[in-house]
């Protein structure tokens, strides 16, 4: 049974506990999972299976957790973020090749340290920000429960052109406007729920059409939904 503390920000979920098991299912996520106590049993869209304490799986490709573990870590880190590309590299679509790069990257502390996610961890201060960009943001959040966001209506609110926009956004927040709007949204409906609401209050309040297009944006990102989650403690980072 999945239970833990999960860490959602911009780009990335993290789970810190036990690993369940997860019938076949791919999604739009890089996943990394870790086994820290015991093994793992994994299988790909053949039904080929392997014992590993840890795999690095590609996006959109077929996988399955056969037998989980009582200690471990799982990351999904969106395919648009730079990490998430350089994940990407390291893997191919066969279940051994899942193996041999998670045992590249899980030992090396650019990429965790002390059991968390550094992959998208800053160096360095914070840069400048473009104000357009400043502003953007801060419309695009008091926008989300109001209905469709569109480039083309915020870069219009900001006094700049949409490829200008849409290039600022991927430079400075390190993901394209419609990826980062999407897990704005996500954040913004998990945030809602951990505070207490109902599922359908939390994907309202978060732009979703209801509950069931809640349900269906986090599975398709993470092969799991908040309707799925019992026995998860969520916590949403700052959002930049």
């Amino acid at each position: 049974m999945w239970s833990g503390t999960v860490r959602v920000r911009t780009g990335v979920l993290e789970l810190n506990g036990a690993i369940g098991t997860a019938a076949p299912h791919a999604h739009r996520t890089v996943q990394v999972v870790i086994a820290r106590a015991g093994e793992l049993v994994l299988a790909d869209a053949h039904g080929t299976e392997r014992r590993a304490r840890a795999a690095l799986i590609p996006p959109h490709v077929e996988h399955a957790i056969v037998s989980g573990a009582p200690g471990g870590a799982l990351v999904l880190v969106d395919p648009d973020l730079a990490a998430g590309q350089r994940l990407t590299e390291f893997t191919a679509d066969d279940i051994d090749s899942w193996i041999r790069a998670a045992n590249t990257v899980a030992g090396d502390p650019k990429w965790f340290r002390e059991g968390r996610f550094q992959g998208t961890a800053d160096s360095g201060p914070p840069p400048r920000r473009h104000p357009a960009v400043t502003r953007a943001v801060a419309l695009s959040r008091t926008r989300l429960d109001s209905g469709p966001l569109r480039l083309s209506d915020v870069a219009r609110a900001v006094d700049l052109s949409e490829s200008r926009l849409s290039h600022l956004f991927t430079a400075e927040l390190g993901l394209p406007f419609r990826p980062y709007i999407r897990w704005l949204r996500i954040l913004r409906a998990i945030d809602l729920v951990a505070a207490g609401h109902t599922l359908t209050a939390a994907a309202h309040g978060a732009g979703f059409a209801d509950s069931s297009h809640l349900n269906r944006v986090c599975h398709r990102m993470f092969g799991i939904a908040p309707s799925d989650s019992r026995g998860i403690r969520w916590i949403v980072e700052p959002i930049p």
